[in-house]
């Protein structure tokens, strides 16, 4: 997996605290509730490349078990 990008953020204090509750709530760090908020929204909205979705870079193909994000494709023969 590639490094993660870092940079700095500045929120407003209130918006901070009602994150770091719903990070706590759901057992993350605020971080990685962010992150998670992020991919929620880029998956919603189809700006989230395939790659990020499968978890494959060019040099790494998807693995069979790709956490389920993606519906298997099944081949009917009976057309």
């Amino acid at each position: 997996m590639a490094p993660k990008k870092n940079f700095p953020l500045r929120l407003d204090p209130k918006l901070y605290e009602a994150l770091e509750q719903w990070a706590g709530d759901e057992f993350r760090s605020v971080n990685g509730h962010i992150e998670y908020l992020l991919r929620e929204s880029l998956q919603r909205a189809g700006r989230l490349p395939k790659a990020v979705l499968t978890g494959s870079t060019p040099e790494t193909p998807p693995s069979e078990g790709s956490e389920g994000l993606e519906s298997p494709k099944h081949s009917d023969s009976s057309d």
